[in-house]
C-alpha cells in the first residue's frame, strides 16, 4: 500500500447506529439472561440435579461474561476510527478470549469430575 493513499475512515453516522444497535442487542440479551437465571432457580431439586449445579451455575456466569464480552467487543469496534484500529482491537479480543476459554475448559471439567465422583459414592 502506498504511502500517500489516505486512510480509510469509519463515518461517526455509522458508528454512532452500529453503537445503538448494540446497546439495543445488549438489554434483549440482558432480559434474556434474567429469564434464563429465573428457569433455573426453578429446576426441581432431586439428586442427579444437585450433583451438577455447581456446574451448570459456573456455566451460566461463564455464558454471561462470555455474551459480556462480545457486547465490549462490538461496543469498541463500532468506535474503532479506521480498519487498522478495527483489527488490532478483534486481535486484542482474540487472544484474550483464547486464554479465558481455556480457563473455562479446565474449570467446567473440574467440577463435572467432581459431580461424577459425588453420583459415583451415592450409586
Amino acid at each position: 500500500m502506498s504511502q500517500n493513499m489516505p486512510m480509510f475512515e469509519i463515518p461517526q453516522q455509522m458508528r454512532e447506529l452500529a453503537e445503538h444497535n448494540i446497546e439495543q442487542a445488549r438489554a434483549a440479551y440482558t432480559q434474556f439472561m434474567e429469564a434464563a437465571h429465573k428457569a433455573q432457580t426453578m429446576m426441581p431439586a432431586n439428586p442427579m440435579t444437585s450433583m451438577i449445579k455447581d456446574a451448570q451455575e459456573r456455566a451460566m456466569k461463564f455464558t454471561q461474561a462470555n455474551l459480556d464480552a462480545s457486547f465490549n467487543l462490538a461496543s469498541a469496534l463500532a468506535k474503532a476510527k479506521d480498519p487498522k484500529e478495527a483489527v488490532e482491537i478483534q486481535t486484542k479480543y482474540a487472544q484474550t478470549q483464547m486464554q479465558t476459554f481455556a480457563t473455562q475448559t479446565q474449570e467446567l471439567v473440574r467440577l463435572m469430575s467432581e459431580a461424577a465422583q459425588k453420583a459415583q459414592h451415592k450409586l
